[in-house]
């Protein structure tokens, strides 16, 4: 029995020393600090991210595997897997908005194949496809005017007056929600509650359909996100503003 404790003992020092040398080179490799879609103010105030930057290492050849991973491709978690690789701002990829992922996606692709993304567009006036460069570092966000209390939650009234507390939903929870599910993880509190039982009881018997969607719609307008329209040249080189198509190079050359 010693010599299994032993064994075992050796097994969980030689992991722990693994770790830290992983951590130890992690740290010595070269990285860039982004600025959040959120600007922080969904997080709590003790939150790594409240500052409303974060620290992305950049991408080593071994993270590629991560790119090609065929059971993360039919989990659909290949860029949660990434991003969480890149990260070096320790915090727990679970409690990272959603609202902040495409930003982290953005940035991820500046730290693997550079700024530089090469894009087809059509010229407005010519209705010609024209071959054209995005400079990734160039994209910004929404702007973001809700104001958060120290919880990163917001408030909402209703029009009978009843007080609400939300917050905006978190990469670690599940993305095929019912509405009643998305208002569960995102309602906070109901009046003076934050019990669970009393936030199920008011969506289900007193938040009426006509308050919900305006309520949901009133989150979703207030959602930051990045503005994928850029300024182009035109053929006859005028400037235009169009949208630009993400495929599936996007982390390729």
């Amino acid at each position: 029995m010693a010599g299994m404790t032993d064994r075992v003992s050796d097994q969980t020092i030689i992991q722990l020393a693994k770790q830290q040398y992983e951590s130890q080179k992690q740290q010595s490799m070269p990285s860039e600090i982004f600025p959040l879609v959120s600007n922080g103010m969904v997080y709590p105030k003790d939150h790594p991210l409240r500052s409303g930057k974060i620290e992305m290492r950049y991408m080593t050849a071994y993270d590629e595997d991560i790119l090609t991973n065929s059971s993360y491709m039919r989990e659909g978690v290949v860029l949660d897997k990434l991003l969480e690789a890149l990260i070096v701002t320790p915090v727990d990829y679970s409690t990272i908005a959603r609202i902040d992922k495409n930003g982290l996606i953005i940035a991820a692709r500046i730290v693997s194949y550079g700024k530089d993304y090469n894009v087809i567009v059509k010229d407005p006036k010519t209705k010609k496809e024209l071959k054209r460069i995005v400079d990734l570092s160039k994209l910004k966000g929404t702007q973001f005017n809700l104001e958060a209390d120290d919880a990163g939650e917001f408030n909402y009234t209703l029009s009978d007056n009843t007080n609400l507390k939300f917050k905006f939903l978190l990469t670690g929870d599940n993305d095929d929600l019912k509405i009643s599910e998305f208002l569960e993880r995102t309602i906070t509190q109901v009046n003076d509650s934050r019990k669970l039982e009393d936030i199920q009881d008011f969506i289900r018997y007193k938040f009426m359909a006509r308050d919900s969607k305006i309520f949901r719609t009133y989150i979703t307008d207030n959602t930051p996100n990045m503005i994928m329209d850029y300024e182009f040249e035109g053929e006859d080189g005028s400037t235009f503003i169009s949208g630009f198509p993400i495929g599936t190079d996007f982390f390729w050359f």
